[in-house]
């Protein structure tokens, strides 16, 4: 990530940040349960993440639980200045590694708190609040109750910015009315793409879409078109199904996540990866 251009990076809150950042979720064991199986690995990973330039990284105190906020808190703590961490709340681990809502303005504050003592800071940067609908499509409902609660704590002083995840646009209507809304992240890749309206909405309000699941729901079909685009581009798959989100929106922020050294390398390469014109409508096609 040398060579950083302006459109390489765009504002979260009140920061400017890399468009390729870092998502923790996998430095927790299988399943997003449990430790990792070499941790050591993992506290290198965000190291040479940061090292490499990322500046903003995606967690949540409900990866492990705990595991992943502890392994960034060894890892880096003290902070650097520049450094951006957004978290998300709305729910818990059950014992059998079930992910269950936890969505009363009870469990969302003692989330926050959770979130600040694993990360070993008094303010958190960012806070998404997870709508718990169907797990890659958001349901609609209201989200009065739960952006309130969160909305006091920002103004008690525990959280900087707010953002929502798995939302539709009327439940980011509904949070706008009470508190900002300074990023919205959802499902989105080459395949899925039923928030394009979306995107292009907040781009026009300067208001970042973070993509979850970039490589998720693929067919088989589809999956070799973007092998074959791959390999005529001499990158792996990965680095041209984030290469496209970039080149997709400027106000596309990236987490993509990954256990191993070797990863993380590919996955920042792709922000100097540009596609071609005929690549890009290839890949267009496949939706």
């Amino acid at each position: 990530m040398t060579g950083m251009k302006p459109s390489d990076t765009y504002m979260l809150g009140d920061r400017r940040v890399s468009r390729l950042g870092y998502g923790a979720m996998q430095l927790a064991g299988p399943g997003v349960f449990g430790p990792p199986k070499d941790r050591d690995t993992a506290i290198a990973v965000l190291r040479e993440a940061v090292e490499r330039g990322v500046d903003h990284i995606d967690t949540s105190d409900f990866y492990g639980p705990h595991v992943t906020n502890q392994i960034i808190r060894e890892a880096l703590h003290p902070y650097p200045d520049d450094l951006t961490i957004v978290t998300k709340v709305g729910a818990v681990r059950g014992a059998d590694a079930s992910w269950n809502p936890a969505q009363s303005p009870d469990e969302l504050t003692r989330a926050v708190h959770d979130n600040l003592r694993n990360l070993g800071v008094d303010v958190l940067d960012v806070v998404n609040l997870r709508a718990m609908g169907d797990n890659r499509h958001p349901v609609e409902g209201s989200i009065d109750a739960q952006f309130t609660a969160l909305a006091e704590l920002q103004q008690k002083g525990l959280i900087r910015h707010l953002g929502l995840s798995n939302v539709t646009a009327a439940q980011i209507d509904e949070a706008r009315a009470i508190a900002p809304v300074v990023c919205v992240q959802n499902h989105f890749n080459l395949v899925h793409r039923d928030d394009d309206a979306l995107v292009d909405a907040l781009a026009a309000q300067g208001v970042p879409y973070v993509p979850f699941f970039p490589l998720g729901g693929f067919s088989p079909l589809q999956s070799s078109t973007l092998t074959a685009a791959a390999k005529s581009l001499g990158a792996t798959p990965m680095q041209v199904a984030l290469a496209w989100l970039l080149q997709r929106s400027p106000n596309i922020l990236l987490i993509p996540g990954t256990s191993s050294l070797e990863h993380l390398r590919e996955n920042l390469a792709a922000a100097e990866l540009v596609l071609p014109v005929d690549v890009l409508e290839q890949l267009d096609r496949m939706h």
